[in-house]
């Protein structure tokens, strides 16, 4: 047990200077005291606390006793030893919960995490995305057939409670400077999740801070703008023409490659609803309200929190009929889009029909769909361009951003901050509406006002 303290004055530089040289303490906690050391020449700080039967000892600083630049004053030593006690005690605490947690074991973990989500989406053991930017950039990975051996960054071996901002700014800075913008925000969001879920999963055993530390040394930086972004997805913009002529490439291909209609119905309502692929993929049979004329979308699976099931998304009459052969006959919790399932027969080469199932993967339009560029002469296009279509198809129409930002499964930050440009042009365009002619016209009576 720790003997009773006899506490002497050592806030102020003349009660410091009245002292004698040696080791004199004042508490600050019961188990704790700063301590300054008095010497000849000035004194210097120091902290001990009890723990396991004894006290331990570290130093914090010079006193300011002579000299204020680059030394401690008293509250500042204060704050120094509570510091260095709580990341002691942070330490001790560590080590008996077990191994201490690396940044490479966090990031492994979300990375099983994300594969395990993924592969039951799909149907199919995939790497998600997010695998193969962290293991290139944070974790390394070995070598493999003719693939190099990428080596583990010096971030991965850092403690998760040791992590400093500094870490983190430094590997993103060391990151390739030909990495495109998106890409790199990406990797960084990831990163972000990894060590977000680390802490939600250690809490007891990691800092309170550190959820901040993440924040800010993983924030979006000045350099690291959408720019490049806004650029990509105005050329991906089409106009009505375009998406006309989009649709009945597809038709084309999907008959000369024998989808029987698969492929047409996938890009009729990717093209109609603005939607990412992984919410049609998951369209019911029930989902298309034909007397209402409308389909139900499920919503995303992106971000956090409880999210509304579907949102209702008006169609055209020409939409209703081309998905009408799809559910004709069918039970409403089918999948509202299928494709034919194909499979390689042994010890040949041709691929032969195994039966229906819905679509898993936007890879398994690959093919077709750059049959379509070439088709129509759009060698850049991306089916994705569809969804971005639609929402500035929405503001030109005038809808409220609200509106638009619903029908999409987005907010309307994000609609905001991708598409501003289109929402200023709808603003200009109705507050011209409200102009009036104010000027009379030569033909119409002018009174003239006297001085």
């Amino acid at each position: 047990m720790a003997k009773t303290l006899t506490e002497a004055k050592i806030a102020g530089r003349a009660e410091r200077k009245r002292l004698a040289v040696g080791k004199h303490w004042r508490g600050i906690d019961p188990d704790v005291h700063l301590g300054y050391r008095r010497g000849k020449r000035g004194g210097v700080w120091v902290v001990r606390w009890y723990v396991g039967g004894a006290y331990r000892q570290q130093t914090l600083g010079t006193a300011d006793d002579e000299i204020q630049e680059g030394t401690l004053d008293y509250n500042t030593a204060v704050r120094s030893a509570r510091d260095v006690v709580e990341a002691e005690r942070r330490k001790a605490r560590q080590a008996a919960a077990g191994p201490t947690l690396t940044v490479r074991e966090a990031v492994e973990a979300y990375i099983a995490a994300r594969d395990a989500r993924d592969t039951s989406r799909k149907g199919r053991a995939i790497r998600s995305d997010a695998s193969s930017r962290l293991s290139r950039y944070v974790v390394g990975k070995p070598q493999s057939g003719k693939r190099k051996e990428v080596s583990a960054t010096a971030l991965s071996e850092i403690a998760v409670a040791d992590l400093s901002e500094s870490d983190l700014l430094g590997w993103r800075a060391a990151l390739p400077t030909d990495l495109k913008t998106a890409t790199k925000q990406r990797l960084v969001n990831d990163l972000k999740a990894a060590l977000n879920e680390a802490y939600a999963t250690n809490r007891s055993r990691l800092p309170a801070e550190l959820p901040g530390i993440v924040k800010h040394g993983l924030r979006a930086m000045r350099d690291e703008s959408d720019d490049a972004d806004d650029v990509a997805r105005e050329n991906q913009i089409l106009s009505d023409s375009q998406v006309s002529r989009l649709i009945g490439a597809a038709w084309e291909i999907d008959a000369e490659q024998d989808w029987d209609g698969d492929l047409y119905r996938l890009i009729i309502v990717l093209a109609a609803t603005g939607a990412r692929f992984s919410q049609v993929a998951r369209l019911r049979v029930r989902d298309l309200q034909s007397d209402k004329g409308r389909l139900m979308i499920p919503s995303s699976r992106k971000g956090k929190g409880v999210k509304d099931v579907i949102k209702p998304v008006p169609i055209g009459p020409d939409v209703l009929e081309a998905l009408l052969p799809a559910i004709a006959g069918r039970k409403k919790d089918d999948p509202l889009l299928e494709r034919w399932q194909r499979k390689q027969a042994a010890g040949g080469i041709q691929w032969h029909r195994v039966g229906r199932g819905p679509w898993k993967s936007a890879s398994e339009i690959n093919r077709a769909w750059a049959a379509v560029r070439k088709r129509t002469g759009m060698a850049e296009v991306i089916p994705y361009a569809f969804r971005h279509s639609s929402v500035v198809r929405g503001i030109r129409a005038n809808l409220p951003i609200r509106l638009v930002a619903a029908m999409h499964d987005t907010s309307v930050a994000m609609i905001e901050r991708h598409y501003g440009r289109h929402i200023a042009d709808g603003l200009d365009e109705l507050a011209a509406r409200s102009v009036v002619a104010l000027v009379p016209t030569n033909d119409e009576k002018v009174v003239r006002l006297t001085r």
